[in-house]
């Protein structure tokens, strides 16, 4: 009688290394800069720039406008992406891309000037922005997924009588989902720097605190500024790759 093997253990999609190292190094980055500026002899013009709830109000903005911007990014791009790759819509690609890739090639700052010509100062200005900046990622990401699918898994799709709308869902968007969430997560990290121009537009964020250190060459309020967006895109970034490995398929796992 034949033995049989039990199957191999499937490696946990989530370690707890992956899980704990960076928020781990982020706390100790956060604890070390909160114990320096427990001793920092700050003057008026810090104390002033750093009080008042104005750090919290800071980051509060700055997340906002990294949520509310990721989200339109998402909203745009990915339909668009599927909709250039629809027959009927193909030859409009390189056109779209070609604006997505003016968006992003415009200097940040410039765009950003532009657009406060246009819309005024505040916040509409900012977003604006950032969107155009991070469409580009989503978008190019988006496209590449759908156009690597294989030919012969499409039409076995639809020779089992799945309509087209069937085939999109069930088959072409979990198989691109990878490479999708790869461009989900570069326009994350795109927004989160990004957003720190915002102030030059009246939209407020981190960039706040770290242009009032560098035109009143405060270092204390300057580096608080910077270390609070470095710890925010890295915890968007590590989020974002947990996004990644959780909602990947589980057919297109290594060894499933």
């Amino acid at each position: 009688m034949a033995e049989t093997r039990p199957a191999a253990a499937r490696p946990p999609r989530v370690t707890w290394r992956k899980l704990t190292l960076l928020p781990a190094v982020l706390v100790v980055l956060l604890l070390v800069t909160w114990l320096w500026f427990r001793q920092a002899d700050l003057d008026a013009i810090s104390r002033n720039a750093l009080s008042g709830g104005q750090v919290a109000k800071a980051l509060r903005q700055h997340v906002e406008l990294t949520v509310i911007s990721t989200f339109f990014v998402l909203v745009i791009a990915i339909p668009l992406g599927v909709l250039l790759t629809r027959p009927a819509f193909r030859r409009a690609g390189p056109v779209a891309m070609a604006f997505a890739n003016t968006g992003q090639a415009t200097p940040a700052i410039g765009l950003l000037s532009l657009l406060v010509i246009w819309l005024g100062t505040g916040r509409t200005a900012a977003l604006v922005g950032i969107i155009a900046y991070a469409v580009l990622p989503v978008l190019s990401n988006t496209i590449a997924g759908l156009k690597a699918n294989d030919p012969t898994l499409l039409e076995a799709a639809r020779g089992i009588g799945m309509s087209p709308a069937g085939v999109l869902t069930r088959v072409e968007l979990p198989l691109a989902v990878p490479l999708i969430l790869a461009g989900v997560r570069t326009a994350l990290v795109l927004n989160v720097g990004t957003a720190t121009l915002a102030t030059f537009g009246g939209g407020g964020g981190l960039g706040v605190l770290i242009t009032t250190g560098i035109t009143n060459q405060r270092m204390p309020v300057l580096v608080l500024g910077s270390i609070l967006t470095v710890a925010l895109a890295l915890l968007v970034d590590w989020l974002a790759s947990l996004a990644e490995v959780l909602l990947r398929p589980r057919g297109l796992e290594a060894g499933a």
